[in-house]
């Protein structure tokens, strides 16, 4: 009985549970499932990575929104939206989809919209669907752009309804000149014009 009592005995036994403690905190990691179900989470950022850590998908609040990253390397840059950016195999920016909207002190609606965007390798955006409305712009639709230098956006096809209401489908050139344009205005007279490489109607229908 006094062995049980004894600094031996409550050595030892303190001994064994903390082995025992340890021996299951291990296991407890080691048998850790690969796949975890929530009802619910509530997170700021959550960041997808490939296995060797490129980054692949980045979902966001505004506040921990990140900036411009290409090939893993960050470039301070503000948005004032929340969302989901897309990165390619190199870990640089190749789209997104980003939303956001709220009032200013005069009580103005300001940065309120949504866009998902894909861009060209190395570039800007190529493909574009937008929704604008706050106090500075009105206008919703499909833009489609062109790149050779990666800087040198160039407008080639915009399907949308602008500020004043009227329903566009634009038409453009190489160098981004509209050559073809229809649309139907607020009142609902529709128009149709081809226009030349310096932006001069050349023909329209129905005729002025």
């Amino acid at each position: 009985m006094r062995f049980f009592g004894s600094q031996r005995f409550l050595a030892a036994y303190s001994g064994v549970v903390t082995l025992a403690f340890g021996v299951t905190v291990f296991c407890g990691f080691v048998l850790l499932p690969k796949r975890i179900a929530f009802d619910q989470i509530d997170v700021q950022r959550i960041n997808v990575v490939e296995p060797d850590g490129t980054l692949r998908m980045v979902i966001s609040d505004h506040a921990k929104f990140p900036g411009i990253i290409t090939r893993g390397k960050e470039q301070a840059f503000v948005r004032p939206q929340a969302g989901m950016l897309f990165y390619n195999d190199e870990g640089s920016e190749n789209g997104g989809l980003i939303f956001g909207g709220h009032k200013n002190a005069a009580g103005e609606v300001v940065d309120s919209g949504g866009s998902l965007s894909f861009d060209k390798y190395n570039a800007n955006q190529i493909l574009q669907l937008i929704g604008v409305d706050d106090k500075e712009d009105r206008f919703s639709g499909l833009r489609v752009t062109d790149s050779v230098t990666g800087t040198d956006n160039r407008e080639r096809i915009w399907v949308g309804r602008s500020e004043d209401g009227t329903s566009t489908v634009a038409l453009m050139d190489e160098n981004g000149k509209k050559r073809i344009v229809m649309k139907v205005a607020s009142d609902g007279n529709p128009i149709l014009q081809f226009l030349d490489a310096k932006g001069a109607v050349v023909s329209q229908l129905p005729q002025k």
